[in-house]
């Protein structure tokens, strides 16, 4: 009796963690971005249908959240950067870059870092290139675009694979966990 308590738990526990999603996420800036002068943010206005507007209101919240919680600040009139996002359904193909750890490229561009003029050549050499990546996503795609404002071109974007049915009862909920997994890949903090 005991045993079959035990198996019975241990299944139980097993099932419950095979049920969450994990959503993992990539992303690809561009190396032209200015990226310690940004301290506001606002979201490019999309049309969305009507039965779907509280699941992109759910992505607008979370990512004001977290960008807030960096110290940006939302700004309707003259933002820095701009804030897009898509939710794709099908099979994509996506093309994204492998490029050295974000945190690390910031750093290194950082004025006290200390590097001789042609050591920090050869590491921009080196790091500052883009090495194409194709992604095959079967269930669908979320992808979240950082647009400078003033350039109008993309500085960062992050992305996650999953199926986000917005009708199901858990897609609130998963569109709220896929975007902060993707959000929690843009670390970068402003003093405002």
């Amino acid at each position: 009796m005991r045993q079959t308590y035990f198996i019975l738990v241990l299944a139980l526990l097993i099932l419950g963690c095979a049920s969450q999603k994990d959503f993992v996420a990539e992303y690809d800036f561009n190396y032209s971005g200015n990226f310690k002068k940004y301290k506001t943010f606002n979201f490019v206005v999309n049309a969305i249908p009507d039965d779907s507007v509280t699941y992109y209101q759910a992505i607008e919240r979370t990512i004001s959240s977290r960008l807030g919680s960096q110290g940006f600040r939302m700004d309707q009139d003259r933002p820095d950067l701009l804030i897009n996002y898509k939710i794709f359904s099908d099979s994509v193909k996506y093309r994204g870059y492998d490029q050295p750890n974000f945190d690390y490229w910031l750093n290194r561009r950082m004025p006290d870092f200390d590097l001789t003029e042609e050591e920090e050549r050869q590491q921009r050499e080196r790091d500052e290139t883009y090495n194409r990546v194709k992604f095959v996503e079967k269930n669908g795609l979320l992808v979240i675009y950082v647009i400078d404002n003033k350039r109008g071109n993309t500085i960062w974007q992050g992305y996650t694979a999953g199926d986000f049915d917005v009708y199901s009862p858990d897609g609130q909920s998963d569109l709220t966990k896929a975007t902060y997994r993707v959000m929690d890949q843009f670390r970068l903090v402003t003093r405002n």
